[in-house]
């Protein structure tokens, strides 16, 4: 696993750390991803998150709110509480608090079954963990999502935030995301952000927290200096 910050530059302060995936060799993601059988998502799933957890508890910061931002596949999610008790398992032994834990679940193909996904999210707030939609306003993760969720948390997607400084577009669209999570006591995070001009211009709109190669890029089993 590696691990980019999410920042509140304003308070100079370290929100988040998110776990990223990463191959023995450097590979991505997307390439770890693709070579995941559809029959193993499930086990995959468990142990990213377990793995993620593990190495939070080892490299965190200790007693502060630094959450451990985890990503989530809802279609490989089966029952709620069996895939929890894994989790709970890794926070006790890593020594991790619950409340530091936070989940982003996004999909690249439609969910097919959101009112499963709204239970998944209920017992994850049951037990203290944050929610958040990742890629907001990009494929599936929309307003329709966004009502049937309610998440604590959106990660407006990279698309929308690159060159920003330049569109009035875009600065519209996210300037309304902004207004709308602020009504829904939703918290915004402005992800991909790679130019000091797309970080001022969101800050003029309002947004808090940031995640971006401008401001670190993932480094693995450890956690990166941040570019204040």
């Amino acid at each position: 696993m590696a691990f980019q910050p999410i920042v509140d530059v304003a308070a100079r302060r370290v929100w988040a750390y998110e776990a990223l995936v990463r191959g023995t060799a450097g590979e991505g993601a997307g390439a770890i991803l693709n070579m995941v059988d559809q029959t193993a998502i499930y086990a995959f799933d468990q142990a990213c998150r377990i793995k993620a957890v593990e190495l939070a508890g080892r490299i965190f910061p200790r007693d502060d709110d630094t959450r451990l931002s985890i990503n989530f596949m809802p279609n490989a999610v089966y029952e709620p509480d069996a895939c929890i008790r894994a989790t709970l398992t890794a926070a006790r032994r890593a020594d991790f608090r619950l409340d530091r834990l936070m989940f982003e679940f996004t999909e690249n193909e439609e969910m097919r079954d959101t009112a499963h996904v709204r239970t998944i999210i209920e017992a994850y707030r049951r037990r203290g963990f944050t929610t958040a939609i990742d890629d907001f306003g990009a494929g599936y993760a929309g307003l329709g999502l966004l009502s049937e969720l309610r998440p604590d948390v959106l990660k407006i997607d990279m698309a929308l935030i690159r060159d920003i400084d330049e569109s009035t577009t875009k600065r519209a669209i996210v300037r309304a995301v902004v207004a709308m999570a602020a009504e829904l006591h939703i918290d915004v995070i402005a992800e991909g952000i790679e130019t000091a001009g797309e970080l001022a211009t969101l800050r003029g709109l309002g947004i808090r927290l940031y995640q971006g190669f401008l401001l670190a890029r993932p480094a693995v089993e450890a956690l990166p200096e941040i570019n204040w």
